[in-house]
């Protein structure tokens, strides 16, 4: 078995309609691409030279066109096993917090997006890896919890 480690997730939230952070991005992954209509969130691999922080910043770009406005890094790691490659998968998470009216703009690996409430996240979520980093961003990032501040990164890393 082989250890990965090159890979980032990140969480992307917005404020919802009363104005407190609770609506977290998902994208669908497009018809021609690996997990063809699997709703995702923001992942993707680590590059040659790049830290876990740069990659998630530059997967979000790519993905969204989005730049947050504050971004975190989770403790909580998503550790998975993939019987393809027999790998077992330690994957850092993140949170970009984005404007409520930030435009999105999709790369060909997605075809559309929706916007999950804080309530909903259980069974909208398909990966329990991500949904304990979710869980982590709820507790300590949008309900302002006592590791927000340490948690907290520049946006521009």
């Amino acid at each position: 078995m082989t250890p990965r480690y090159d890979m980032v997730n990140c969480h992307v939230v917005r404020p919802g309609a009363d104005g407190r952070l609770g609506e977290f991005l998902q994208l669908r992954r497009a018809p021609r691409d690996y997990g063809a209509g699997m709703w995702a969130i923001v992942r993707g691999k680590i590059e040659a030279g790049e830290t876990a922080v740069q990659a998630a910043l530059r997967e979000l770009k790519e993905e969204t066109g989005l730049a947050p406005l504050e971004f975190f890094a989770l403790n909580a790691i998503d550790t998975f096993y993939l019987a393809h490659g027999d790998a077992i998968w330690h994957v850092p998470g993140f949170v970009a917090v984005v404007d409520r009216d930030a435009a999105i703009t999709l790369n060909e690996e997605h075809d559309a997006i929706r916007w999950i409430g804080r309530n909903d996240l259980d069974a909208s979520f398909l990966w329990p890896g991500e949904r304990t980093q979710l869980l982590e961003a709820c507790r300590e990032i949008l309900d302002d919890g006592p590791a927000r501040r340490f948690l907290q990164l520049s946006p521009k890393s």
